[in-house]
């Protein structure tokens, strides 16, 4: 199927590269209409950085570009073809079941970006799917992304939120919705899993060329490119996870179909940020033997990585034990990759200078983790508090901790080394989508208010800068905010 053009939309370009260069890893279809559709909540900021114009965007052609019903001329949506692990158990035939690439765009740096759509109808990958999705989960998705994006965590943009018009049936009716977003490229591990898998070679190479060109370029420069790109999504998923650790971030549902070849964070399902720390934290409603727990994300991109290495092995090397003796030896660095990365966000973040040796850090941090783990401390908000104890007011960050005589002992040690307080709130958020203000927004939303999503975006939107009247975004859950979980929203 494919989408009539229309062809007085002049103010979008949209190239069709990926269909064009791998055919065979899609399938042209067309959104379903959006009976009545209703702008709930346009980025404008993100607008233009991509050069479209954000008075149109909330015109009746705009928002018809938005939910998929009328695009460029030139312009061939797509639903994307992949494979994935999905909690360690390989699906050959996923794909975007709910999903259209709409096409690619270049912002106003030059940069090549996707356009794509959540939640705009069945496509031939559905799998039995309704191919909808319902206003919470839509706006969800919108929050964290760009709450991530705000932390200077590398991540897919979302640029609008549309109410369809069109009811959507899960445990109750729920409003329909779907979200435009934008990313690098979506790109996943799981894409060169369904390459692999189709035994073609030259498709293989056909996606990792591709993949290089538009994330990795430096990687067709080295004596042997595929193991380069190798290296490089090695080095950009460990620096990515060492960011989400640090900040306290639990994606949910990192199977391979959701870790990506650029780098970003993809796909805002089952989400949520910590609050007391405890490294076995899971959210999702499917994770019941966490798999994906906080502490275990490291690890598990590390497998992931390591399917990734099995579908480019054809192309490391002609001889199979030389190509993986070349994955293996790329594999062994990803632990000191992911290390370095975490310790060096770390010190920064107990404000701690270049000169203190490495290993009185190790051992501090690991103590500190200990004891915010024994007294359930909020994660988040403690380091904020511990940047106050640097300048001299030590007492609100002393009252979190049950064994105080311990913590005492850490926090003089500490303060010995001349932690710096201004850099520590330079690297520690104040305000973050915490997890009960975004279940409040998103049940109002749904309910046709978004004034307090509109509230949260606007604290979260500059997360290390302390400003007035919004202490409430700053604060944990309260008491009865308990058993948090989250769900996918299919």
């Amino acid at each position: 199927m494919s989408v009539a053009p229309d062809t007085s939309q002049t103010r979008v370009i949209l190239d069709d590269r990926f269909v064009r260069e791998l055919p065979e890893m899609a399938v042209r279809w067309q959104a379903e209409p959006a009976p009545a559709p209703q702008l709930l909540v346009l980025n404008d900021a993100l607008a233009e950085e991509l050069g479209l114009d954000s008075a149109w965007l909330r015109s009746a052609d705009g928002l018809g570009l938005l939910v998929g019903t009328s695009v460029p001329a030139g312009a061939h949506p797509v639903a994307q073809a992949y494979s994935g692990h999905q909690f360690g158990n390989l699906s050959p035939r996923l794909g975007d079941g709910r999903a259209l690439l709409l096409g690619e765009l270049h912002d106003r740096d030059g940069n090549e970006r996707d356009l794509h759509l959540k939640g705009s109808g069945r496509t031939p990958f559905a799998r039995g799917g309704d191919g909808l999705a319902a206003v919470g989960p839509m706006l969800r998705e919108y929050l964290i992304s760009e709450a991530m994006h705000s932390l200077g965590i590398p991540t897919t943009r979302s640029l609008a939120v549309v109410a369809t018009g069109r009811p959507v049936q899960r445990e109750t009716v729920l409003p329909g919705a779907v979200l435009a977003r934008v990313a690098s490229s979506h790109l996943r591990v799981g894409s060169f899993q369904y390459a692999a898998l189709t035994g073609d070679l030259d498709l293989v190479r056909r996606l990792a060329d591709h993949a290089i060109a538009r994330h990795h370029p430096d990687a067709a420069q080295a004596e042997n490119p595929y193991l380069a790109l190798f290296d490089s999504v090695i080095a950009v998923q460990a620096a990515l996870v060492a960011k989400w650790v640090l900040v306290g971030f639990v994606h949910g549902v990192m199977n391979t179909d959701n870790t990506t070849i650029s780098g970003e964070t993809i796909d805002y399902g089952p989400c949520a940020f910590m609050e007391a720390y405890n490294p076995e934290t899971v959210f999702s409603s499917i994770d019941q033997w966490g798999r994906y727990a906080y502490g275990n994300q490291p690890a598990i991109i590390g497998w992931n990585m390591a399917r990734f290495a099995e579908t480019l092995l054809p192309l490391l090397a002609e001889d199979s034990d030389q190509a993986i003796a070349l994955a293996q030896a790329s594999l062994s660095g990803f632990r000191d990759r992911y290390e370095s990365a975490w310790s060096t966000g770390m010190r920064a973040k107990v404000g701690l200078p270049e000169d203190i040796p490495d290993e009185v850090v190790a051992g501090l941090v690991g103590q500190l983790h200990d004891q915010l783990a024994q007294s359930r401390v909020d994660y988040t908000s403690f380091f904020r508090q511990l940047a106050r104890a640097a300048r001299g007011d030590t007492e609100p960050a002393r009252g979190l901790f049950v064994d105080l005589a311990g913590f005492d002992d850490w926090l003089g040690r500490w303060l010995e080394l001349g932690p710096d307080a201004d850099q520590m709130d330079r690297v520690n958020p104040l305000y973050i989508p915490r997890n009960h203000l975004v279940e409040e927004a998103l049940a109002a939303a749904t309910a046709g208010d978004t004034a307090p999503m509109e509230q949260l975006l606007a604290a979260i939107s500059a997360p290390y800068v302390e400003r007035p009247g919004l202490q409430r975004y700053a604060e944990p859950a309260p008491d009865d905010f308990v058993n948090y979980r989250t769900f996918c929203g299919t």
